[in-house]
């Protein structure tokens, strides 16, 4: 340990700790095992990831403990590493099962990465080809990935003690203030995975209700299971080809509500439905402008639809209300082919792609909070302009925000809005070299839809298609968006800096 005494950052602990990581990661592996066997296929695939993840993570753990603290800077490296070598860890079933699709580890990896990440992008090119237990594990890796690995190790592992306040604060997407629950940052997370776990069983109950009763034949208890899986973790994984346009209209209807639920900050939805304090969402400025978003964008859609005689009466505020809240939020489903659509309506799903949900929330991209905060800044500026001599806060919940937290904002946008444009330039650029059809809006797309962890772009990356034409190297230029839209950039960009590695 003591070779690390040099750094500013205790590299040997934040090492322990993502190996403690990895040692609790292996019994996730046995819920696709135990379907493996209900369903009759090969489980050992499942018990062998879970067997290397579990050993590689113990021996990870004993051999670099370090002085088991987590500050400030560990937690971005803790952040960092560990939504690296998941992934990794992930996308053995894929390779052990030697499904055809997922047969190369650039391949195996971009799904596991798009995976728990939530983005809901795949190469996949026949998914209901796959098995139902790698299809399980394909939606249930978003599940864990949604609200957070790091969130859960906070709520479990008692070693963080010190340190689980940075970790959940750095976890928690968006410029959230972490509120305390309990007495206790580790009983906060317990307790909002909790919600998340009973948000999860509620949706697995009236998606399997709806089978039962013969409102929606197609959703059984397995569809029902694996849709709610990708559904709270605002991920767009699904089992069937065609997303949920393969269930029924009210299933479609019901996954909405559930999208809106898991775009809400979570701190808050846990007090507005645990505690009563209902006033606690419903004053939030985030949360009205968040609805303003929704309705906004589903009204566009709707008025393209009934303007191109694209759809008519219910199916059409079905479908404009559906993909407005669904690629917002950045959960990705698609309850229709949109790229069929006309020009001006995939122009504004581009544009929903860049809004994202609530920040503390499970849904990807900018957020609303921070679409927020620009907005004010920049009315504040023109203000200024004007009045030079005034001094005009900006607010938000009627308290005033600090500048470092308005600066903060303004970077986050900027180098946000910067990598997206690189990303697509460079698929383009890697396009043309390995002569791969891809248009510009088709790059612009792409890369929004990986950089936000939205899943589906459009053309042969749409809804109802596949990111599988793209080459090596591009594929890893959206594995590693996805994981800089994870990680929202800023730790990754620490990370680079000089100062942070100095004592």
């Amino acid at each position: 340990m003591r070779r690390w005494g040099a750094l500013g950052v205790d590299v040997g602990s934040v090492l322990s700790l993502v190996g403690a990581v990895l040692r609790y990661l292996g019994a996730a592996f046995l819920l696709p095992a135990a379907i493996a066997v209900g369903y009759d296929e090969p489980f050992w695939p499942f018990l062998a990831a879970a067997a290397i993840t579990s050993g590689f993570g113990l021996l990870v753990e004993r051999g670099t403990q370090g002085k088991e603290r987590i500050g400030p800077r560990e937690g971005f490296l803790v952040v960092a590493l560990t939504w690296l070598v998941v992934p990794a860890f992930g996308a053995l079933p894929y390779l052990f099962a030697d499904e055809p699709q997922l047969a190369r580890p650039v391949d195996a990896y971009f799904e596991a990465m798009s995976g728990f990440t939530a983005t809901g992008a795949t190469l996949l090119t026949d998914i209901e080809g796959l098995d139902r237990s790698l299809a399980m594990w394909r939606q249930f890796t978003q599940w864990l990935g949604g609200m957070g690995i790091i969130i859960l190790a906070v709520a479990v592992l008692p070693r963080l003690r010190v340190g689980g306040r940075q970790l959940l604060h750095s976890e928690l997407a968006g410029p959230t203030e972490v509120e305390r629950l309990t007495a206790t940052i580790r009983e906060t997370a317990r307790r909002l995975w909790v919600l998340y776990v009973a948000l999860t069983l509620t949706a697995i109950v009236v998606f399997t209700a709806y089978g039962w009763t013969g409102a929606d034949p197609a959703m059984g208890l397995y569809e029902a299971t694996a849709q709610a899986f990708s559904t709270l973790a605002i991920g767009g994984f699904s089992t069937q080809e065609e997303s949920v346009a393969a269930f029924g209209a009210v299933t479609q209807w019901t996954i909405v509500v559930f999208l809106l639920l898991a775009g809400i900050n979570f701190l808050r939805l846990y007090l507005a439905l645990v505690r009563r304090r209902v006033h606690a969402v419903a004053r939030d400025d985030e949360f009205r402008l968040y609805l303003a978003f929704a309705a906004a964008g589903s009204a566009l859609l709707l008025v393209e639809l009934l303007a191109g005689d694209l759809a008519s009466g219910e199916e059409a505020v079905r479908d404009a209300v559906f993909q407005a809240v669904s690629i917002m939020t950045t959960a990705g489903f698609a309850s229709t082919d949109y790229t069929a659509w006309s020009p001006l309506a995939e122009l504004t799903l581009l544009v929903l792609m860049f809004l994202g949900a609530s920040a503390g929330s499970t849904g990807g991209s900018i957020k609303v909070v921070r679409h927020l905060l620009m907005f004010r800044i920049i009315r504040r500026e023109l203000e200024q302009t004007v009045h030079r001599e005034v001094i005009v806060p900006v607010r938000l919940n009627s308290a005033v925000v600090q500048d470092t937290a308005l600066r903060g904002v303004v970077t986050f946008i900027v180098l946000y809005i910067g990598l997206f444009a690189f990303g697509a330039l460079g698929l383009l650029v890697d396009a043309k070299r390995a002569a791969v059809e891809v248009a510009s809006f088709e790059a612009l797309g792409a890369a929004a839809a990986c950089l936000g962890n939205v899943g589906p772009a459009f053309g042969f990356a749409g809804p109802f298609g596949s990111y599988e034409p793209f080459s090596d190297l591009s594929t890893g230029v959206l594995t590693g968006l996805m994981w800089l839209g994870r990680l929202e950039i800023i730790p990754v960009a620490v990370l680079l800096t000089r100062s942070y590695w100095r004592a």
